[in-house]
């Protein structure tokens, strides 16, 4: 069963529903944003009815947006709950307290920060909303002269983040603070099967410009990746699974893996993949297979088997988020064909309007081992050159 919701359902998920009449449940947003009656529309009181006689059925959503959907209708069964362990970043440390004993994290409510007591703390930080999405509202502190301009910027970014997503997406009322986690960053498409056992659908690798750099602009994943971190991975979600006991459960993760290899989870977004529907469909792009349908029919990826078809080349999203400093009611247009004149092998590009959402789109692209420099300058660049400002 799928849940639609804004702010957005690619072609390859809206294909994947209809060529293969999945169940998706007739919700007023969804009807809003899909204009095909042909699909396999599901009333919400079947769906209703049908989910909490079968608690463990498989539901995927494209968004975090259908929380609230699911906590109006389904208050009386798990989810609400299960969603909000990994949800609330608070309540997901406190999940892995025995686990990581000495990490430090604190929840503290937005109108406290401006008396956040800095002697407790430990340089560097990282402080951002205690139920997040994309980045938003997340900085690090470095040292105690830096949190007057944090504050002020964290101040300044709320009205913006209110505008862009609702509470059970990016709840700005609530924060933490905790240690920061140095190491590589990993993002993760995974679901626990029927049995609640792990199953990982995509590994990529977060590539950061700088060490203050918290944005998400490049995720890349390869055979190398996968290879060389697939045990270790499997082995931290089989704790995790321990910990949650759930089935049929969809998630995307983020972790670090420090300098002595232990993996250290940063959050867990539950009932979805890499949001905007594109981690699931990066998979597509780089090993052939569908995400959706792996994790609604609990099938599992042959790995090996998919890289003897595979080319062992490079797929990364590239998101490009307005990191110009230039307002957006400053820029005339943004030069998407120059864009992907910068790249080998642009494999698909979603314009996004750059007025409504805080960044001009994404794009897809397949990359030759030797030719990394196109992702490292696209990592490191303001994207000045792409924009067209207003005389």
């Amino acid at each position: 069963m799928i849940l639609i919701d804004q702010p957005y359902i690619s072609s390859f998920l809206l294909r994947t529903i209809k060529e293969n009449q999945l169940e998706i449940v007739s919700t007023e947003a969804a009807r809003a944003m899909i204009f095909d009656d042909s699909l396999n529309w599901i009333s919400e009181n079947d769906a209703v009815k049908f989910i909490k006689n079968n608690t463990n059925c498989p539901v995927y959503t494209n968004s975090e947006n259908t929380i609230s959907w699911i906590e109006k209708n389904l208050a009386s069964t798990k989810l609400p709950g299960q969603i909000q362990v990994f949800k609330n970043k608070i309540k997901f440390r406190e999940l892995l307290k025995n686990t990581f004993p000495d990490y430090f994290f604190k929840g503290i409510k937005f109108e406290d920060l401006a008396h956040l007591s800095l002697s407790t703390i430990k340089f560097p930080f990282i402080i951002k909303p205690a139920v997040g999405f994309f980045s938003l509202g997340v900085h690090k502190v470095d040292n105690p002269e830096e949190w007057p301009f944090v504050l002020n910027k964290i101040t300044n970014d709320i009205a913006e983040i209110r505008s862009f997503y609702p509470n059970e997406v990016v709840d700005t009322s609530n924060f933490i603070v905790e240690e920061c986690i140095e190491g590589e960053e990993y993002a993760m498409d995974c679901y626990f099967n029927k049995d609640g056992e792990p199953v990982i659908l995509s590994m990529l690798h977060h590539r950061f410009s700088t060490g203050k750099d918290v944005n998400d602009r490049v995720y890349t994943t390869s055979e190398e990746i996968i290879e060389k971190h697939l045990p270790t991975m499997q082995e931290f979600l089989n704790s995790l699974g321990k910990l949650v006991n759930l089935k049929n459960f969809p998630f995307h993760v983020e972790v670090r893996i420090d300098k002595n290899g232990t993996i250290i989870p940063i959050e867990v977004n539950p009932m979805r993949f890499g949001g905007w529907c594109t981690t699931a469909d990066l998979s597509y792009f780089a090993y052939g297979f569908n995400s959706y349908l792996y994790f609604l029919n609990g099938t599992k990826p042959n790995w090996k088997e998919l890289f003897k078809k595979g080319k062992n080349k490079k797929y990364s999203l590239i998101l490009l988020d307005n990191n110009s400093g230039i307002p957006e009611n400053n820029i005339v247009s943004f030069d998407y064909e120059l864009l992907l004149s910068d790249f080998e092998n642009p494999m698909e590009l979603r314009k996004v309007d750059f007025n409504e959402y805080p960044f001009f789109g994404m794009v897809f692209v397949e990359t030759s081992l030797g030719n990394e420099k196109e992702l490292d300058q696209i990592l490191t660049s303001d994207l000045k050159k792409y924009i067209k400002i207003k005389n």
